[in-house]
């Protein structure tokens, strides 16, 4: 099938962009940040301003790959990915690492939205499979990215992590980044196409005109929103899992970093099986099944302290997570125009970040005043308040439901 090599190659180069954003994230991030001396809401904070990056970029920049061309828009985004890592090797104080964190959350603002669309746009009917199919497959990279970051900060007999290991985790995410870039340029330089040259008032009418369609399309913010709110619960855990395990249940810092990496590989597991299933049998059950999985799961983890019912609180929140993301992003194009896919994307991207970076600033504020149990139950009620009102708010044509 004539989407099957240049699938293959964006999904090779996702993986080492995404390995490199997971080593400079979960769980180095937050104990970096402690390390600095940060508490709870600066190190929310710390985990939580990337993705604010994105609430403000990802829009423009899927828009804009419908305008210039994807390839383009990508190739700038995999420049962050490779360059932004070696930053991080110079920092000695938290004002530092929040300017570093803001412009790295570039890498993913603009590469993101972009690749989906570039998975939308030679997908045909199967949507939902193939964008869980390259999501799985990138995602690997975050699979890895977690324990080994973790593996490196477990320094045998030291108390904790020093700026050294933290150095060598960071080193790591940077030559990740570069092979990303490498590889795109060879697939860029192969499969490059000539945009169709346009005036540049053609060029912001169609930006325009995008950014207008899909954000006065109801169904597509209420969508993205559902996703919003469960991504809100994966930065909140994204940001304090590793700490909760460390300083709560006593468990090491290779160990946080399994926590996060079953999570990811029960996402890896379900999610093109997901997608499919929501191609055949419909989005909306599956999306509503999810977050109800994600809420129960979430709610669980602050009353556990053994590694194993940890680990199994982490399985549940991937299926779920799976069960979510498979779905809405596929649901999104379905009722989105061809042309416009690059600015659906931006939404959905947006208001993903949205939830992303409120998740752990959020979590950071009540943590610090109310402890992890109000503050875990409080942020799953939210998931559970959002099923009824999105089942009974989004129709769907037959076809795409």
């Amino acid at each position: 099938m004539k989407f099957l090599s240049p699938f293959t190659a964006l999904c090779t180069v996702g993986f080492f962009a995404r390995l490199s954003y997971a080593l400079a994230r979960s769980p180095v991030l937050p104990l970096f940040a402690l390390y600095l001396g940060a508490g709870p809401e600066a190190i929310g904070f710390a985990v939580g301003i990337s993705t604010v990056t994105g609430i403000f970029f990802k829009l423009p920049s899927g828009a804009l790959s419908d305008v210039i061309g994807r390839k383009k828009t990508m190739l700038l985004g995999l420049i962050v990915f490779a360059v932004l890592p070696f930053a991080y090797l110079f920092i000695d104080n938290y004002q530092a690492l929040i300017v570093v964190r803001f412009i790295h959350g570039l890498a993913t603002a603009i590469y993101g939205p972009v690749s989906m669309a570039v998975v939308a746009d030679v997908a045909g009917t199967r949507k939902g499979e193939l964008l869980s199919w390259f999501s799985s497959v990138t995602i690997i990279g975050n699979l890895l990215g977690a324990p080994l970051g973790g593996f490196i900060l477990s320094t045998p007999g030291a108390a904790g992590p020093a700026m050294g290991d933290f150095q060598i985790a960071y080193l790591a995410s940077g030559l990740a980044g570069v092979m990303a870039l490498v590889l795109a340029l060879g697939v860029l330089k192969d499969g490059q196409k000539v945009e169709k040259h346009q005036s540049l008032k053609e060029a912001y009418a169609r930006f325009i005109s995008g950014i207008r369609e899909v954000a006065s399309d109801r169904r597509v913010i209420i969508t993205s929103n559902m996703e919003g709110l469960q991504n809100m619960t994966v930065g909140a855990l994204e940001a304090f899992l590793p700490i909760y395990a460390v300083t709560v249940a006593g468990l090491t810092a290779f160990q946080a970093g399994l926590l996060w990496g079953v999570q990811v590989v029960a996402t890896i597991v379900s999610k093109p099986i997901m997608g499919k299933t929501s191609d055949s049998h419909g989005r909306k059950p599956l999306i509503s099944l999810g977050m109800l999985l994600c809420a129960l799961s979430f709610a669980a983890i602050p009353l556990l302290t053994n590694f194993y019912l940890l680990g199994l609180a982490a399985v549940v929140f991937g299926l779920g997570e799976a069960l979510v993301t498979s779905s809405s992003a596929a649901l999104i194009i379905d009722v989105c125009k061809e042309k416009h896919f690059g600015a659906a994307m931006g939404a959905f991207g947006t208001i993903f970040d949205i939830g992303h970076a409120s998740g752990p600033i959020l979590a950071g504020l009540l943590i610090a005043r109310l402890g992890y149990l109000p503050t875990f139950w409080l942020m799953a009620a939210m998931l559970l308040a959002a099923i009824p009102l999105f089942m009974a708010t989004v129709k769907i044509n037959k076809d795409a439901a």
